[in-house]
């Protein structure tokens, strides 16, 4: 065991305090203010230069190494969610409505732990870190391209990131080469129909009819349109409508989301959307309106930062621990920093169905297993330090 994990071993009864703290103390995105704060006075005290306000309430730390290398950047996510914290335990979150429920105030933890730890040890670095600890990841458009835009890669040679999933067990780790997160898309379609009274149907137009016709209308996308074996979802999240039990609804709105990993595919899909709303509407003498609004591009891994993850991944927790990813229908705006350079984005284990660590992410129960933060900042640092070599 060399100087850094020992150092992180050290460090991790730190990082789940900062965890808890963060943890009870939830920001959304874009109010991330405290939260950057105690980043940004965290990275000072160490001796690392820093620089807010990047982008917005992102942190950039830069610790430049004593030896000549590349610069290395790390990423970690802030913002919470607009979600009341169930769970029953000495951290809950204490801000009403507003929780960690995605593990962010993990991400940022755990990322302060390896800038304090390689702080300690940077005549050992032959290179610089760059700790990005972004804001608004939980929405459209977020803070990654903002930080970009703002210079946060600026002189930085590679990225890495990591998340934390619950979905997969602890003391395991998994990424891949190529796509393996979707582009998140958000839709909203407006139905405009003719009010009436509901024991009068004849004379109005019913915008709840067409809009019911459109919810499954719409899955005969994936399901008859789209090749079988390309992934793609097509994903109606809400429909409202209606003021009265015997009032015919004069607009109806609905709301959902798309998920591919192609460009092609994307546009193809909002296209059939537009056909399949117009002559559906048409038929039933309704109008509408439809805003496609794109959202983050997916998540694409470098070949050679991929393979990488597998050498030190086996190095730090054997072979049957490390695994190639799944493909995530979840999105992610980390894949504005891999458009613009090599980098790897991974997942680490931080369920444990023996501990009750069992509820999905955006979850009011949510919960991590606080060990996944070792391995996270084990996986992170080796990926940076590896680089280096």
């Amino acid at each position: 065991m060399n100087d850094f994990e020992i150092g992180l071993q050290q460090c991790f009864e730190e990082m789940v305090e900062w965890r808890r703290y963060l943890h009870q103390h939830p920001e959304l995105s874009f109010q991330e203010y405290r939260t950057a704060e105690f980043v940004a006075n965290h990275l000072r005290s160490w001796g690392i230069e820093v620089r807010t306000q990047v982008g917005g309430n992102g942190v950039v730390g830069l610790l430049r190494g004593d030896g000549q290398g590349p610069t290395v950047a790390l990423r970690a996510d802030m913002d919470a969610l607009p979600i009341q914290d169930e769970k029953n335990c000495e951290y809950s979150s204490l801000v009403q409505g507003v929780m960690h429920a995605c593990g962010h105030d993990a991400h940022t933890s755990t990322l302060l732990g390896v800038a304090k730890v390689a702080s300690q040890h940077r005549g050992k670095l032959q290179g610089n870190l760059v700790f990005l600890f972004q804001h608004a990841e939980e929405t459209t458009p977020g803070g990654a391209n903002a930080m970009i835009q703002d210079g946060a890669l600026e002189g930085v040679d590679a990225v890495f990131g990591v998340h934390l999933w619950t979905p997969f067990p602890i003391g395991h780790v998994y990424a891949k080469s190529g796509p393996m997160m979707a582009a998140p898309d958000e839709f909203t379609i407006r139905v405009q129909g003719k009010g009436g009274h509901g024991g009068l149907p004849h004379q109005a137009v019913d915008s709840i009819h067409a809009a019911a016709q459109l919810v499954v209308n719409l899955q005969s996308i994936v399901s008859r349109q789209v090749d079988p074996v390309e992934p793609c979802v097509v994903s109606i999240g809400s429909f409202h409508a209606g003021t009265g039990f015997n009032v015919i609804a004069e607009t109806s709105t609905l709301s959902g989301t798309v998920r591919t990993f192609n460009s092609e595919l994307q546009k193809d899909v909002m296209k059939r959307m537009e056909r399949i709303i117009d002559s559906t509407c048409s038929m039933f003498q309704a109008s509408y309106t439809f805003d496609y609004k794109m959202g983050y591009p997916p998540v694409v891994n470098d070949t050679n930062e991929a393979e990488r993850f597998f050498k030190v991944g086996t190095a730090l927790f054997g072979e049957e621990a490390v695994h190639e990813s799944p493909l995530i229908m979840a999105g992610e705006d980390f894949s504005y920093y891999l458009y613009h350079r090599p980098g790897c984005y991974m997942f680490v284990g931080a369920g444990n169905e023996e501990a009750g660590i069992i509820h999905p992410h955006h979850h009011p129960k949510f919960d991590i297993d606080e060990r996944s933060m070792l391995n996270s900042a084990r996986l992170l640092l080796g990926m940076a330090l590896d680089y280096m070599a």
